[in-house]
């Protein structure tokens, strides 16, 4: 049976992911079988596995970074938030039903019997789990039905690592406030804390790290440094969204639909430095781009109305019209149709019809079976700009509720495109393709934006990422924790 670690954090966001899969890597790196564990997550940016299950974004980076194929044991619990009061809730890779947080809630302690089935198989395939727990373990409210911090902790025995994030200020009151708030048996679980996203020189944290550890009552793991590491984030406190991206030498718009997911779809246009990709909220952030792309999101219609009231429909039409490509993926796809039908209230509560943005020639109607699936295949014949991709192979997956009639994978009409399949652009030579082929049609240089091996780059990014977290951790005491 498997040995475990559990990375625990102030906060949403302080770092656990990234963190954990360092860890993977690490421990892989070492000769171990290593599979990551999260019992629930909350995220858009979801997976769909090989044998069609969704999972989340985080435990599959981890995956790849311990070498692993995901598999939906390692997030065995997903929510997906359709509303600001509720969730579709997928467990074991497949939706059970949409779900206010009060149901949830009442509901979470039925799950546990999933969850610890899911863990058990991981463990007994693997050397070492290494576990990430959700927000904090502090949350007063929370912790009487808790499924993913202390509550998991004590199910599978898991000692801890808490982790504070020292870029957002107050590390030191996030750590010693969170381990106050835990209860007896709790505390004793917590075996390290971890200061990380730390710039500077180490040495001036040390008289607050000696006071810490006196405070606390546990060793100081680790001070890891901020990192610049290119993987996929988990959800939208990307910041991807906040960075401020000049227009480079092909300029890519993305519309920042409110319930956006699945934005990772954009990363392979990302790692090209002659290339911006500019994430837009507002008409006056638009600008003339090269090409715009509607990426997914959880709400077709709410997102829909949204783009409509504020104005970017009228934008993006005009740009269509002037001949700028336009790209819809999944959500964003329907978007571009004729219309979009929710006769049964799949999406929301609300069963309607809405008029769709009537660029491409399709009708989506929302079901209630949701379709998951991995596929592949080769590009159809398409007129416009993309020509070029026509007989291209492609390979990604499909998570949607809506069926919108066509079977092609990309649908086109003059340079309008729009496909189901997340991570369209990722095989090789697709994003390539389509750059040059952009700088073709403004009378760019495309000799100018380099070349790309997109699993060279992100097997070095483990790898980068690996060596920051071994070099920020004492990894003695990490192992001395680990195997007890």
């Amino acid at each position: 049976m498997a040995k475990n670690i559990m990375i625990q954090g102030t906060m949403s966001n302080a770092g656990k992911s990234l963190i954990c899969a360092g860890l993977c890597r690490i421990f892989r790196r070492e000769g171990y079988r290593v599979a990551p564990f999260k019992s629930q997550n909350m995220a858009l940016n979801s997976f769909i596995t090989r044998d069609g299950l969704e999972m989340g974004r985080a435990q599959v980076v981890q995956a790849e970074a311990a070498g692993a194929e995901p598999d939906v044991r390692m997030n065995p619990i997903l929510l997906k938030p359709t509303t600001d009061v509720g969730s579709q809730v997928i467990v074991n890779g497949r939706p059970i039903g949409n779900m206010r947080a009060m149901e949830y809630y009442k509901r979470k302690r039925e799950l546990i019997p999933a969850i610890m089935e899911a863990y058990g198989s991981l463990a007994a395939e693997n050397d070492i789990i290494v576990i990430e727990g959700a927000g904090s373990p502090a949350e007063i409210n929370l912790k009487q039905e808790d499924i993913v911090n202390m509550g998991l902790a004590g199910m599978v025995d898991a000692p801890v690592l808490l982790v504070g994030d020292i870029d957002r200020g107050g590390v030191f009151a996030q750590l010693y406030g969170t381990i106050a708030l835990l209860e007896p048996d709790e505390r004793a679980r917590i075996k390290g804390t971890i200061v990380n996203k730390f710039r500077g020189d180490r040495r001036i944290l040390e008289p607050g790290l000696e006071m810490l550890e006196r405070l606390c009552g546990v060793p100081v793991a680790g001070v890891v440094p901020y990192m610049q590491v290119d993987v996929d984030d988990e959800d939208s406190l990307s910041s991807r969204f906040t960075r401020d991206t000049a227009a480079k030498l092909v300029d890519i718009a993305v519309i920042r639909l409110p319930r956006i997911s699945n934005f990772t779809d954009l990363a392979p246009f990302e790692r090209y430095k002659n290339v911006s990709v500019r994430y837009v909220g507002k008409p006056s952030e638009l600008k003339e781009p090269d090409l715009i792309v509607i990426p997914g999101t959880k709400s077709t219609i709410a997102d829909l109305l949204w783009l409509r009231g504020n104005g970017l429909e009228a934008k993006i039409n005009q740009a269509a019209s002037r001949g700028t490509p336009v790209f819809g993926i999944c959500g964003g796809y329907q978007m571009l149709g004729m219309s979009v039908s929710d006769p049964d209230g799949v999406e929301s509560e609300d069963a309607r019809t809405v008029r769709g943005m009537e660029l491409l020639p399709i009708e989506t109607v929302f079901s209630g079976e949701k379709v998951q699936r991995q596929t592949s295949g080769a590009f159809p014949r398409m007129d416009g700009v993309f020509s070029a991709l026509g007989g291209m192979r492609y390979e990604g997956y499909e998570i949607h509720m809506g069926r919108s009639g066509a079977r092609l994978p990309v649908i086109s009409k003059g340079s309008v495109y729009g496909s189901y399949v997340h991570g369209i652009f990722d095989a090789d030579g697709v994003a390539e393709t389509m750059l040059r082929a952009l700088c073709e049609k403004k009378g760019a240089d495309a000799s100018a934006l380099g070349s790309f091996d997109e699993n060279a780059y992100r097997q070095a990014q483990y790898d980068k990422l690996a060596d920051a977290v071994r070099e920020g951790l004492d990894m003695d005491l990490v192992h001395r924790i680990l195997w007890g």
